[in-house]
């Protein structure tokens, strides 16, 4: 035997026992299907940043559990790919875009993880996951600390009340800070944050972890991290470790009163103490207990996995809620029973579609029951009935049968007909329904058309599978300018479908110049008094309207609202939903720039009517013309959406970057520093950021990079405003030369 082999020998010992101990953990799958205790499932999300790891860090979870044989990288040099990023877009450019659902078990407790994404254009698929998630893992990256769509994950989790622990990650690159991240956690999202554990060592020196509560230190040995060592904590740590266990214990205090009693007596208190009230004040979402590691470097996940067991709640602990619909009075309010035992009816909300290779494929969440192979459910919205043929466990792309599911558990079902946020149940008798999912407002939109004619079916499949999966992607035809448009949530969002029609459906598109979804609104009250009448030989049309049309506060801006004020018979109540109908048609379309109608509050205070000729029709046609007098008489102001901008790049070009956010209308709100980078945060115009992902690029020789997402509307400038209503004037003065010609 060679130096060289001997050598290498108990390194391939080494592998091995790797490989028969995850082989050990694959046959422990056969266990899944088993019915377990609901104290032995968790639901967990994985949301951050783009590039905080949170695909790295759900790779390695999957490979410590034993569901996969082996790790690959995001941006595989092996050609490979992570597994959750099972669509071939993703690992080309390394990002996530569709959330991907797997389920794996640690310590016999069965774990359903959904990894989001973590750009902003695909903010939806994060809002999907939350909404059927019981608890999530907050991942920030030690350098970038709190950035912006770690600020959306954050109000995301907080609008579905769900509790969370925060992951500092990447603790092996340069300038890794995790101080400064927790105090960020603290300042910009208001966390009540304390670590449970330090790392030992920082940037090329992580060697461990401290952890706090066992007072102990975990080290990360064998090829791939695989075997845990623990030890006493390092001496020239304890003075730190002892102060941070301190700190730990009276965030704690402040949490949980039952644990607080005890501090304040001054009452000896054990490890299962601090971790009872770990998870208590997590669960509430009182105390938000901070982790450390580096996915990348395979430190840290294994004490994660133990804390989502001993911290996160499992369904039996969380609160849901369905609506039931009373006959001619308000909605109630029901809990539903997480109880496995299949005496109540079943409720599972459709939370996520997907056109997969067998048809639709319907992502669900069983909230009371149990659902078996051959049951038949019924969607509350439709009342559709379904019989169940196939019910599925998704590992990212990969699909296993199951029998029955459980409350609690997250499943698919393939050809179900429904949208996105219905619920199924399968007694049609109860009348309910789950809330379904917040859909942010696109904000930009594109013309879109096939490049080859012949395409035009491939192009019309995409759209109707794409429209149906995603909410936030739109798609219509405006008869003004004769374009088919689709609308996103920003200029990446409309790209990736572009490039997935050509992938998937072999129909390549062509781009137009990105349209931003501006607004029209109403400077000041504005009253109308509007008589509708015609009469032509038989029955004929009479309506009159009078009230007052008024701006809605700033914070109300993206929305109308109707109000009937009116006394008396002068206008009969079966008519009022006519004049409603008529004022949301206005407003699909204003006649400043054919933009949306929005802000704006219509007030039905009198009228008339005739005993005859007065009809819904008449009052709707009655409340178009009472808009238009409106439009001529009233003061109206063009709004646009403003994005909230954060800029990453090394200090040499702050001045430049500034620079062009000055030019581009920005409105610096705040900046930071830290090791030989800054970023700027500032509020832009959306229809002064197109093209600044290329002009950033390049002046910052590629190192600069950004994010934006929607923050609000307002008014935009004069100068603005005055062009887009000579274009729309423009344009409309084509038309109507173009129907003079034909005629």
């Amino acid at each position: 035997m060679t130096i060289y082999s001997a050598l290498k020998l108990p390194r391939i010992i080494q592998n091995l026992k790797t490989v028969v101990q995850l082989r050990q953990g694959f046959s422990s799958h056969a266990k899944y299907a088993e019915h377990k205790p609901i104290e032995l499932i968790r639901n967990i999300g994985i949301s951050a940043h783009i590039d905080s790891g949170k695909t790295t860090l759900t790779e390695r979870i999957l490979f410590y559990t034993g569901r996969i044989e082996s790790m690959h990288e995001v941006r595989g040099k092996d050609n490979v790919g992570a597994t959750m990023d099972s669509m071939e877009l993703e690992r080309q450019r390394g990002i996530t875009i569709q959330s991907a659902a797997t389920y794996t078990l640690w310590k016999d407790t069965n774990i359903n993880i959904i990894d989001t994404p973590g750009h902003v254009d695909f903010t939806v698929e994060v809002e999907r996951a939350l909404r059927v998630l019981d608890g999530a893992v907050l991942v920030l990256c030690a350098v970038g600390g709190v950035q912006s769509q770690t600020l959306t994950v954050n109000r995301q989790m907080k609008r579905y009340n769900v509790p969370c622990l925060a992951f500092i990650n990447k603790l092996d690159r340069q300038g890794s800070n995790p101080y400064r991240v927790i105090s960020h956690m603290r300042s910009k999202l208001n966390h009540n944050a304390a670590f449970i554990q330090l790392p030992i060592g920082l940037e090329n020196n992580l060697k461990g972890i401290i952890d706090l509560v066992g007072e102990k230190s975990i080290y990360f040995e064998g090829p791939l991290g695989t075997e845990l060592r623990y030890d006493e904590i390092p001496q020239d740590m304890r003075a730190e470790s002892q102060e941070k266990r301190q700190e730990l214990i009276e965030h704690l205090s402040n949490a949980d009163e039952k644990f607080g009693e005890l501090f304040l007596e001054e009452k000896p208190f054990t490890e299962a103490d601090i971790k009872a009230a770990i998870r208590r004040s997590c669960i509430k979402r009182e105390f938000t207990p901070v982790l450390v590691g580096s996915a990348l470097k395979n430190k840290g996940v294994q004490p994660l996995l133990d804390a989502v067991l001993e911290y996160l709640p499992n369904p039996g602990e969380v609160e849901n809620i369905a609506l039931v619909e009373k006959d001619g009075q308000d909605t109630e309010k029901i809990v539903l029973s997480p109880a496995r035992d299949g005496k109540l009816p079943c409720v599972s909300l459709a939370f996520k579609l997907e056109a997969g290779k067998f048809g639709q494929l319907t992502y669900l969440r069983c909230y009371q029951g149990v659902l078996k192979k051959g049951d038949t459910i019924y969607n509350a919205r439709t009342g559709k009935k379904v019989r169940l043929a196939r019910l599925v466990r998704l590992h990212s792309n990969q699909m296993e049968d199951v029998n029955e599911v459980y409350a609690g558990d997250i499943f698919a079902l393939f050809g179900v007909d429904c949208a996105s946020g219905d619920t199924f149940v399968t007694d049609p008798k109860l009348n309910l329904a789950m809330e379904s999912i917040y859909v942010p407002e696109p904000v930009v939109s594109m013309s879109i058309k096939p490049t080859n004619s012949k395409d035009r079916d491939n192009f019309a499949k995409a759209i109707g599978r794409f429209t149906k999966e995603d909410p936030t992607f739109q798609f219509h035809y405006d008869s003004d300018v004769k374009e088919t448009l689709v609308s996103g949530m920003g200029e990446l969002h409309l790209e990736i479908y572009a490039q997935r029609m050509e992938r998937e459906y072999g129909c390549p598109v062509t781009l137009g110049k990105p349209k931003v979804a501006f607004r029209e609104t109403l400077v000041s009250p504005c009253a109308f008094d509007y008589l509708h009448k015609k009469q032509s030989g038989g029955a004929g049309q009479y309506a009159r309207i009078i009230g007052v049309v008024e701006p809605l506060p700033a914070t109300h801006n993206t929305v109308n609202e109707f109000a009937d004020e009116t006394m008396g018979t002068n206008v009969p109540k079966q008519f009022i939903p006519g004049v409603e109908r008529g004022f949301r048609e206005m407003c699909e379309k204003g006649l400043l720039t054919g933009h949306k109608i929005s802000g704006i509050k219509f007030r039905l205070q009198d009228g008339g009517h005739h005993i005859v000729d007065s009809s819904e029709l008449a009052f709707n046609l009655a409340t178009h013309g009472a808009i238009k007098e409106v439009f001529n008489e009233g003061s109206w102001q063009i709004l646009e959406p403003i994005m909230l901008v954060e800029v990453t790049a090394p200090d040499e070009f702050q001045g430049v970057v500034m620079g062009q956010l000055n030019k581009r209308h920005g409105i610096i709100t705040g900046t930071d520093g830290a090791e030989g980078w800054f970023t700027v945060y500032a509020e832009v115009p959306l229809n002064d950021m197109f093209g600044y992902a290329g002009e950033l690029r390049s002046s910052t020789q590629g190192k600069g990079e950004f994010t934006m997402e929607y923050s609000r509307y307002s008014p935009c400038l004069p100068d603005l405003q005055e062009k887009l209503i000579r274009e729309y004037q423009e344009s409309q003065g084509i038309n109507v030369e173009k129907k003079k010609k034909k005629n």
